[in-house]
């Protein structure tokens, strides 16, 4: 347990919502890892360093054996600078960053090493930047996938309380103008207020058809205001308005759907919006029951279970290059708010499942395949709040249509 609370304390320690305590936090992190004998590879990425660290098998040999990505990313959203300075409550790291996710990039480091010796499996840590952006269109993981190191799985350790995450939200996000009339503030009643208009456009967005619709894990989709900006005067009766509506699609509803849903909203126009697919891993894929087999041995009063997330990650780059990949991290709570924490317990047991899922899948691999939904009856509508980027990858520019003006971009 020492080594993972000491690396956690350490990598907390680091203000990483700042470009050079990136850099600071993961110099530890590669000298850390030299410093045990495994070598690690530095690319830089839009000026933040991306990390790649590899055991097991290499070579020729290696291409012969299946890889597997532990994925993580070293970057925080911004807090108070005593969010910074890491305490004990018991069995409760507290600090920013402890939950989402350096507690479980710190067990990830520990587990690269316990896995050193095995010459079964590749595993290849992966370690990045900038999970938290709101930068879309050039993210790291992405790279390193199309770089060709996306291996055969992928485990990204974002917050999942010991639960393997087979299931994410996809995201829509728009900028909406909604238009008004505008009049002298004495007389409001000549006017058509767009801030006024605006939140009742945002009420009737919650109230469309997609927002009542359910699934095998999720209950709703999400749908959050993030920002609302009007007016230009006190004396004025405003007569535009903009607001950014962020919406958590579920896996199987049409995005073009809701915006089209959307679009029939009177006296507004979508001026910018992104799509990020949602996620979604047969439980019976043989890495997920080698994972969960793995999480129960480990951990033997913990009920396993197959949850969906709220919130989006970075897992959506390895899927789409074709590669399985689940969210799954240790036990806490907070995430990005101000008492954030991780269970100190919970990263040793995350350090053992790892290690145990490595040391066991080869068996897995070779069993015959599981039909998909051998494994469904473990489900759990568990929802994780979204983080304040939540994986926003790429953008995907909408059609042009009454209503919509589609311009690619990102969250703005």
């Amino acid at each position: 347990m020492l080594d993972e609370l000491v690396l956690a304390e350490r990598l907390i320690s680091y203000d990483t919502s700042r470009p050079e305590e990136i850099v600071a936090a993961a110099g530890f992190v590669k000298g850390w890892l030299e410093s045990r004998d495994i070598e690690v590879r530095h690319h830089d990425h839009n000026g933040l360093p991306v990390l790649v660290a590899e055991v097991g098998p290499s070579g020729d040999e290696g291409q012969e054996h299946p890889c597997v990505v532990f994925h993580g990313h070293l970057d925080v959203v911004p807090g108070r600078p005593e969010q910074f300075e890491p305490h004990l409550d018991g069995d409760r790291l507290i600090g920013r960053g402890a939950y989402d996710m350096k507690g479980g990039l710190a067990s990830m480091m520990c587990a690269l090493k316990d896995l050193e010796r095995q010459g079964q499996v590749r595993v290849r840590l992966v370690c990045v930047p900038d999970e938290e952006s709101e930068e879309i269109e050039d993210r790291s993981t992405d790279a390193v996938v199309a770089g060709g190191l996306g291996g055969d799985f992928a485990i990204t350790g974002e917050p999942t309380n010991l639960h393997i995450g087979v299931e994410a939200k996809g995201v829509l996000a728009m900028v909406i103008e909604v238009h008004g009339r505008a009049a002298h503030s004495s007389t409001p009643w000549l006017g058509d207020n767009a801030v006024l208009k605006a939140v009742d456009v945002f009420r009737a967005i919650e109230s469309l058809p997609f927002s009542r619709e359910s699934s095998e894990v999720f209950d709703r989709p999400s749908i959050n205001l993030g920002r609302i900006e009007g007016g230009d005067a006190i004396n004025k009766v405003p007569d535009e308005c903009r607001m950014s509506v962020d919406i958590r699609f579920l896996p199987g509803q049409d995005p073009e759907s809701i915006l089209d849903q959307i679009a029939r909203i009177p006296s507004i126009d979508v001026t910018r919006t992104f799509i990020f697919p949602p996620v979604s891993v047969a439980r019976g894929n043989p890495y997920v029951q080698a994972l969960r087999e793995a999480v129960t041995r480990s951990i033997p009063d913990k009920e396993v279970l197959s949850v969906g997330r709220d919130g989006a990650s970075d897992a959506v780059a390895f899927m789409a290059a074709g590669i399985p990949a689940v969210e799954f991290g240790p036990d806490g709570a907070g995430h990005h708010g101000p008492e954030e924490w991780v269970s100190v317990s919970s990263m040793a047991r995350y350090r053992r499942s790892l290690v145990g899922f490595v040391r066991t899948l080869p068996m897995w691999l070779e069993r015959p395949a599981e039909p998909a939904s051998a494994s469904a009856s473990a489900l759990d509508s568990a929802s994780d709040s979204a983080s304040a980027s939540d994986g926003i990858r790429e953008a995907s520019v909408v059609e042009s249509r009454p209503g919509l003006t589609a311009i690619d971009g990102g969250l703005g």
